[in-house]
């Protein structure tokens, strides 16, 4: 009943730029904190930026100062602005959203994944 749909990834050289995108849709009452999170091969998902329904934010130590985390609340959007790309920072990226439906249950939901590949 609840979609999480993220878009955006692809392919950048080292220095590079990209914007993530991640709608949400279904039976929604309300958003709560969202967030993106990452996972390279061989390794276990990370935190990589959240932003709580207010608009505060915090970020792993590894992208503080090249990427940016923002929402819009009125379309159930979260956005994922990744600048200075490195090749470290190659991974699927993972919209989360923490939920409130209609019925009034809160889940945490999980898009399906984005790559982003960084590499010249």
């Amino acid at each position: 009943q609840v979609q999480l749909v993220e878009s955006g990834g692809g392919l950048v050289q080292p220095g590079g730029s990209l914007r993530l995108s991640c709608a949400a849709s279904g039976s929604i009452f309300s958003i709560n904190a969202m967030g993106w999170y990452r996972q390279a091969p061989g390794k276990e998902r990370e935190l990589v930026a959240a932003i709580t329904s207010g608009g505060s934010t915090n970020y792993a130590d590894s992208v503080k100062g090249r990427f940016t985390i923002s929402r819009d609340n009125a379309k159930n959007m979260v956005y994922l602005q990744m600048k200075s790309l490195k090749p470290e920072d190659m991974a699927v990226y993972y919209c989360n959203a923490d939920i409130t439906t209609t019925a009034r249950v809160t889940t945490d939901y999980w898009g399906q994944g984005t790559q982003v590949t960084v590499s010249s």
